[in-house]
């Protein structure tokens, strides 16, 4: 795979990665940030290869590889049919947790009904040959499917059991599902890595329940992460207007949206309440909104002092946010001005961070400490 994949981006287009790098001084740590590649269409997920190599998603429906040195493939060959509207597109991917083995990747996208405007977000997984896919099979749909361009959700996680956790938005005009239990609208659900429902699911004797889901009450969650320490799935969700949450997505848990937020209608009007019996209060909230994407547990050695901090992307202020933590509470929070909106964040093999930035050109930005 090492060779396929080293010959695919050998003929193919390199990135700026010659560019001199800028440099940020944050509390903790004097970085470097470094473009590696630039060129890409609302670049929105990406996941690091054994090789070095980084599996990268463009909104617009491509799937590319880019090399550490800013060599970007030309799309992957053999991708579903894909409904790129509004916030949908080809959105997360992930690795098989034994990709070095059998080469299986997952991604998210937003899947067509019969080639029509109505479309909700899918599953697929495909094994990974040079520059194509092969044995491709949807594990997951999303159901409805209704005519919306919004709230896709869409991160993927594996837990430490190989399920895999897939966050769900709800779809903007159908706000009330998320409290239902049979649409998959505005939940967490989990599958098998087949797309078979696990047999320890919450929901799965419960008549009227979908069988995949594990939690509910979210709006739309585009960042997702297994805590290193706990191996319990945490996830952050877009408010309205204001009201953006951290939660633990904890099995059967009703996250309250849209009963309870902190945020409010855009250009203002009450939702719901702050609080309410039997709802989940979130482990933190950002008023006014951050728009989140992307979620990261740092654990690697490039900057000993991150160690165990949480990071986000900030869509809307341009920004890296890391969060100290203590168990599972945030102690304290800073925010890094990146100048780009961040769509998401990942840790390369060697503790450095990757970024992605959510625009037309949008560019693979890597941070390391700078040197002295």
């Amino acid at each position: 795979m090492k060779l396929v994949t080293s010959l695919l981006l050998t003929a193919l287009s390199l990135g700026n990665s010659a560019l001199a790098a800028t440099t940020l001084t944050s509390e903790k740590a004097i970085i470097s940030i470094e473009k590696v590649a630039d060129g890409l269409s609302h670049p929105w997920g990406m996941s690091v290869m054994p090789d070095g190599n980084l599996l990268v998603t463009e909104r617009s429906g491509n799937l590319r590889i880019i090399s550490p040195a800013g060599q970007i493939s030309e799309p992957i060959k053999g991708l579903p049919d894909i409904r790129v509207y509004g916030q949908g597109g080809l959105l997360d991917v992930q690795l098989d947790p034994d990709f070095a083995s059998n080469q299986w990747i997952y991604f998210s996208f937003s899947e067509p009904l019969n080639n029509g405007k109505e479309s909700s977000t899918a599953v697929a997984r495909a094994k990974l040959n040079g520059d194509s896919l092969s044995d491709l099979e949807v594990i997951f749909r999303a159901n409805p499917k209704i005519e919306s361009p919004y709230h896709f959700g869409s991160r993927l996680v594996f837990d430490r059991q190989g399920n895999l956790f897939i966050t769900l938005g709800d779809r903007g005009s159908r706000r009330q599902d998320a409290q239902t239990l049979d649409t998959h609208h505005g939940k967490v659900v989990r599958i098998r890595k087949d797309g078979e429902i696990p047999k320890d699911n919450p929901y799965i004797n419960q008549e009227g329940a979908l069988n995949e889901i594990w939690s509910l009450g979210h709006r739309n969650m585009q960042g997702a992460a297994l805590n290193p320490q706990t191996g319990e799935l945490w996830t952050h969700e877009h408010g309205p207007q204001g009201g953006d949450e951290i939660n633990i997505a904890r099995a059967t848990k009703n996250y309250g949206w849209p009963l309870i937020t902190y945020g409010e209608e855009y250009g203002g009007g009450k939702i719901g309440t702050t609080s309410q019996d039997g709802l989940e209060q979130p482990l933190y909230h950002w008023v006014p909104s951050i728009a989140p994407s992307g979620m990261l547990f740092y654990t690697g050695k490039q900057f000993d002092a991150w160690q165990g901090d949480l990071f986000v992307g900030s869509l809307k202020f341009s920004q890296l946010v890391r969060l100290e933590l203590d168990g599972d509470k945030v102690t304290h929070e800073e925010r890094m001005d990146i100048g780009q909106r961040v769509r998401d964040v990942e840790q390369g093999q060697d503790g450095v961070l990757y970024l992605l930035t959510d625009q037309p050109n949008g560019e693979l930005l890597k941070l390391t400490p700078a040197r002295k």
